[in-house]
């Protein structure tokens, strides 16, 4: 099947961009402008359309904007789909109303678990997260698991915590709030209970919406604090079929022999060793691992891995030829990544080291040292523009954590670049939401003015720097690339603005509207087609 889409904005490489592109199967055969269309065109209309050099069908793009497809460089797909069929609470403002929500679900499942999650103290009037108590009254003594914003604390019904025997836990606070290690064990207890049906729903769910929003490769980074082997390879299974987004895996747990880290990584399928392989917590649950302590408290968080820990696990998985990583925002935890990874070049070779990829996920708060160390080694950032864009700035939660200084030096991207250090987006979905645009237009409008990108410079970190970051083809357009590729407009089928010079859209003020997507094709097959378009 050769289809030949013409009268649009094609972003190409090189650019300017085109106007037209012919797909050929699965398989870009042709990219140029209206001249060349017509021509092609010329052939359909004359009956040669099943020649070698004709096409089968015309889609007139009416000035949409053609993209490639978008990588997503750090999700949780069956947490994505619990999330979307659970109960938002993100937009609740108190702890009442946080309550009424969960009241509410409880009663419709009439007993069932409640699920829900995106809740943010800070953001609430009382700011205090709820307690045991509280969610007992609201479940009618039910089961309720509720993951903060960042899932890195819960609140838990007493049922809950008394199903996940965190009473004498480390990080479980005695009234209903489960940290570090109570918060893995609640975790593990409530996805244990999940069923081969219900992970398939969820499945389903988060490779549609995530297909809807114009993404065609998806990271997945599990951990067994998160979830489990079972899942993780149910994933994989999920994104190997026909007509959805990409899905490659990866696994957070700590090697020190590279035959077992080989063995594990073949039994699980995943690339790499890397993923939620944690280092330290989050700044909202005041567990990243800091040098100097939290504006709101006396902690400096946590750290999980020693430089040695690091060292060794980062020397099996080079030996054993596969990405090695972890969950890092601190600075502390960024010292201490930084001085393992050097430590195992020194083991190694810098040579050997940068030849194996690795990545570290999230990379709040770098220094220069650290940032020197992932140029100089070649690691990959893997980071969440949205984390800025949410909770960044002089007043925003990072602020209330870590005061208006330090909050000003979270997700330093221009930083990162100027550095010479490889950065591919993502949303680390379901702590931020599926969307490509939304973190491309926070990355542009970064609260710190000194660390903004430019909209191409967004873009392919979060195009093609995501299929280099898994070792694969794709995230741009040229001939000879895989036909992965997304058509976007207003959402009501008007052309948005773009910039001449790139094709991309210009995103011009914080709350410049977004494209939406019409089409999401992977590798020559139809992921997503908006109803009427």
């Amino acid at each position: 099947m050769r289809t030949l889409l013409r009268r649009g904005v094609v972003v190409v490489t090189p650019r300017p961009p085109a106007t037209a592109m012919l797909v050929d199967g699965d398989v870009v055969a042709w990219i140029g402008d209206e001249a060349g269309a017509d021509a092609l065109a010329e052939r359909l209309a004359a009956g040669l359309g099943e020649g070698a050099d004709g096409v089968d069908e015309v889609v007139d793009l009416r000035g949409a904007l053609v993209t490639p497809g978008f990588s997503d460089s750090h999700v949780h797909l069956t947490m994505t789909g619990q999330a979307l069929d659970g109960v938002d609470l993100s937009g609740t403002t108190s702890v009442a109303q946080a309550l009424r929500l969960v009241e509410d679900a409880a009663r419709r499942g009439r007993g069932r678990p409640v699920y829900a999650h995106s809740w943010d103290e800070t953001r609430w009037a009382e700011q205090r997260p709820v307690t045991s108590a509280e969610l007992d009254r609201a479940s009618y003594g039910g089961v309720v698991y509720m993951p903060r914003v960042d899932a890195h604390s819960a609140s838990v019904s007493t049922a809950m915590a008394t199903i996940a025997r965190v009473r004498d836990l480390d990080g479980w606070d005695g009234v209903g709030v489960a940290r570090r290690d109570a918060f893995a064990a609640v975790t593990n207890a409530f996805t244990s209970t999940m069923t081969p049906p219900d992970r398939e729903l969820h499945l389903e769910l988060a490779l549609a919406t995530a297909a809807r929003q114009g993404l065609t490769l998806i990271h997945e980074t599990g951990a067994s604090h998160l979830t489990s082997h079972d899942d993780i390879r149910a994933v994989l299974e999920a994104g190997q079929r026909p007509g959805v987004p990409d899905v490659v895996t990866y696994w957070g747990e700590l090697a020190t022999d590279a035959g077992a880290a080989d063995e594990l990584a073949e039994f699980l399928g995943v690339l790499g060793l890397a993923g939620d392989l944690c280092a330290d917590g989050s700044f909202g649950s005041s567990t990243a691992h800091l040098q100097q302590a939290y504006s709101d408290g006396g902690t400096c968080g946590y750290g999980y891995l020693s430089v040695e820990e690091v060292r060794d696990h980062a020397v099996a998985c080079t030996r054993a030829g596969l990405q090695a990583g972890g969950h890092v925002i601190g600075d502390a935890a960024l010292r201490t990544m930084a001085d393992g990874f050097r430590a195992a070049a020194d083991v190694l070779g810098a040579d050997a080291v940068r030849a194996a990829r690795h990545r570290w996920e999230h990379v709040e708060l770098p220094d220069e040292h650290v940032l020197a160390t992932m140029a100089d080694l070649g690691i990959w950032a893997s980071v969440q523009p949205m984390f800025d864009g949410l909770w960044g700035g002089a007043d925003g939660m990072y602020a209330a954590r870590l005061g208006a200084v330090r909050a000003l030096s979270v997700v330093p991207l221009r930083s990162m670049l100027d550095a010479g250090v490889r950065v591919a987006f993502g949303s680390d979905s379901p702590v931020t939401r599926l969307g490509p645009w939304s973190a491309v237009r926070a990355a542009v409008w970064h609260h710190n003015p000194d660390q903004r990108l430019t909209v191409e410079e967004a873009v392919t970190a979060h195009t093609r720097a995501g299929y280099e970051l898994a070792g694969l083809d794709g995230g741009e357009l040229r001939v000879g690339a895989p036909a992965t590729y997304v058509v976007w407009d207003d959402g009501a089928g008007r052309p948005v603005g773009t910039d001449p010079g790139t094709g991309l859209p210009a995103l011009d003020a914080p709350d410049h509207p977004l494209p939406v997507a019409r089409l999401t094709v992977v590798a020559g097959r139809t992921a997503y087609q908006r109803e009427g378009a």
